[in-house]
């Protein structure tokens, strides 16, 4: 045939919702090592039960029934302390850890293998009627209090500190820290077995690396000085570990660096 005929694979189908809500349930014993049966978690975890409850109201949202999703919602929320909109998008795998004080908003979308702690807000900048809440991708961890506001992206695998608030894009594999959130440079620490990674408290501190590095430069002018006044150079404090907020871990764990 002179025509090639191209036939495109057809997307898998999305999992239903039984399918979606065991795998929230087992991700659970993933992330949590405190988890120990089945039972316990479908009784006693507040992020399971809000998870549980805005899979059932984001499908009767999609559906039209806007006021029983709402109305779901807020028993929800009532519950368990986690106001998550059912409008907001939610993909699979998705864990809020102590789930309290946790805010989603409407136009909110989370990829999958996503996990925030306690008192995380995905929240608005803007009355205006839209997109206005960020959106996370694939394998994000959100730290306890932090706050990322706005139609922002967050790529893949980014490691959000607590309390930081986040109001810019940021690219993937990044380490966000402070307020206003800034982009640090972290080697990549370890992940599990799903890629994973946890160790949102391995952040450096972005203020004492810029007051190092102003500490090194004073001690080159001072040195240049003495030369040229013929003075004995000043003491040579290479090589130790001068200001940093982090301490004795920082000097201890490369990964802080």
């Amino acid at each position: 045939m002179s025509e090639a005929i191209t036939m495109t694979a057809p997307s898998p189908l999305p999992p239903g919702l039984w399918a979606t809500l065991k795998e929230d349930l087992a991700c659970v014993f993933e992330r949590d090592p405190a988890a120990r049966s089945t039972l316990e978690v479908l009784t006693t975890y507040p992020g399971v039960h809000a998870i549980l409850t805005h899979r059932i109201s984001h499908k009767l949202w999609r559906s039209g029934w806007r006021f029983p999703a709402r109305l779901l919602s807020f028993i929800g929320r009532t519950l368990t302390n986690v106001d998550i909109h059912p409008g907001a998008t939610i993909g699979r795998r998705f864990f809020i850890d102590h789930g309290a004080c946790v805010v989603i908003g409407e136009t909110a979308e989370v990829g999958n293998d996503v996990t925030l702690y306690h008192g995380v807000t995905l929240g608005g900048t803007s009355w205006n009627k839209g997109k206005r809440h960020p959106s996370l991708a694939d394998g994000v961890v959100v730290g306890a209090g932090a706050k990322i506001l706005g139609p922002i992206f967050i790529g893949q695998r980014v490691r959000i500190g607590a309390n930081s608030v986040v109001v810019k894009d940021v690219p993937a594999d990044r380490t966000v820290v402070g307020i206003p959130g800034r982009i640090v440079d972290t080697r990549l620490a370890r992940t599990n077995s799903n890629g994973i990674n946890l160790d949102h408290n391995l952040l450096p501190d972005p203020v004492a690396k810029s007051i190092a590095c102003l500490i090194e430069r004073i001690e080159t002018l001072e040195k240049e000085l003495a030369e040229m006044r013929n003075e004995p150079p000043p003491a040579d404090h290479s090589g130790e570990c001068r200001v940093c907020s982090a301490g004795d871990l920082c000097c201890e764990n490369e990964a802080m660096h």
